[in-house]
């Protein structure tokens, strides 16, 4: 085991610990062996299913690491997946399931935004701690009616502010978007034109359905219109699509993908199409290129290599889901209760407060902001020689 491994295990060992000593007293009550079961509704098949499979690896791997790890104070993770085919039928009645079953202490969505909005009243309801690893804000806001919805992932206004700084710096004065067709992307809209009317930039923008397969005829129109730049704020797949199809029309400006438009570190086939593109994302996609100066680096390097070596590649998506697997195991262990018994609603309580330097950054969880990850989680990473590096 390298020496980053062993300093990284330990250091959460000793936190997980720590967190968990004040609630027991000497001579107190039976040790709680039982097991942490976190269900997961997850786009295994359908329109999504590339990056709910990214999740399902994520989490398998995440919970593998914490069950070996010692951090748990004798308890297990078992994890429940249930495939909700990219439809949000399917996934509310997944989440009926998973909130009537009484060994479940809380439950982790996937990627899809109409699937997550679609549960927020049985989740709310059946009063199961949720984190949803969706881009919408509305999913965890407002707060007064998501008491038990939790977001992890980048926020719509945080990636249209680095986006425009991105932007002004580039002296760029005219921009073509390409946005999906749903609610993040409407979001996402809203955000980077408040953003741009601010820095005096024009955007015209064209929509796509999350389910089109080709942008084509789209980004042919954004190019006519001559932008010094294409803003492409779509699902990975698209995005990838649109920059290829960009490649093909008269445009020679610069291309810049919002954090929803992450996927694997290698850009395979369109390596030349995206070469020189700008993505705002976190730094975990590139983690490989920095100095881990401190536990947090070290462990999200220690993530990177071995999500790499166990699938042989990475994706800038899984430490979300790994992210949410630990907030929902140190509430667990710090909420209390009688062992053996679920305590979800001291769980959602303490999920409302959690503090953690994740493996994607900074994050924090307060009465006021349902949505974890912070600004400062973000950074810009630049296409190069096929696979995305920091920018600099």
């Amino acid at each position: 085991m390298s020496p980053i491994r062993s300093a990284t295990i330990a250091a959460l060992a000793s936190a997980v610990v720590a967190t968990t000593l004040t609630g027991c007293q000497f001579g107190g009550a039976e040790k709680d062996t039982s097991p942490i079961v976190i269900a997961a509704d997850l786009e295994l098949s359908g329109a999504s299913a590339l990056v709910g499979q990214t999740y399902q690896r994520a989490l398998k791997l995440k919970v593998e690491q914490l069950n070996s790890s010692g951090a748990l104070n004798g308890r297990k993770i078992d994890l429940l997946v249930k495939d909700n085919r990219s439809d949000a039928a399917e996934s509310l009645r997944n989440i009926a399931d998973f909130s009537s079953d009484s060994r479940v202490s809380a439950i982790i969505m996937g990627g899809c935004n109409e699937c997550a909005l679609g549960a927020v009243g049985t989740i709310n309801e059946k009063r199961i701690p949720t984190i949803a690893l969706a881009a919408s804000g509305s999913i965890a806001s407002p707060v007064a009616e998501r008491r038990y919805v939790f977001k992890l992932g980048p926020n719509a206004a945080d990636s249209a502010a680095a986006l425009t700084t991105e932007l002004r710096r580039n002296n760029i004065r005219k921009v073509g978007m390409l946005v999906s067709d749903d609610d993040y992307g409407r979001e996402g809209t809203s955000a980077l034109k408040s953003e741009l009317d601010k820095a005096d930039i024009s955007l015209r923008q064209q929509r796509v359905k999350t389910t089109d397969t080709d942008v084509s005829q789209q980004v042919q129109q954004l190019a006519s219109g001559k932008p010094d730049a294409m803003v492409f704020w779509t699902p990975p797949e698209q995005a990838t699509l649109a920059a290829t199809s960009a490649q093909q029309t008269t445009f020679r400006g610069s291309i810049y993908f919002d954090a929803g438009a992450a996927g694997e570190l290698f850009l395979g086939s369109a390596a030349k199409a995206t070469e020189k593109a700008t993505l705002i994302f976190t730094q975990t996609m590139v983690i490989d290129d920095v100095i881990a100066t401190t536990p947090a680096k070290a462990a999200r390097r220690q993530w990177f290599q071995d999500y790499t070596a166990r699938f042989g590649g990475y994706n800038g998506s899984s430490s979300f889901a790994a992210d949410a697997v630990q907030l929902i195991a140190d509430a667990e262990l710090r909420a209390g209760g009688e062992a053996g018994k679920v305590n979800r609603d001291g769980l959602r309580d303490v999920l409302e407060t959690s503090q953690m330097d994740g493996l994607s950054g900074p994050i924090r969880i307060t009465p006021d902001n349902h949505s974890g990850l912070m600004p400062q989680a973000l950074t810009t990473l630049v296409a190069r020689n096929g696979r995305w590096r920091l920018a600099g």
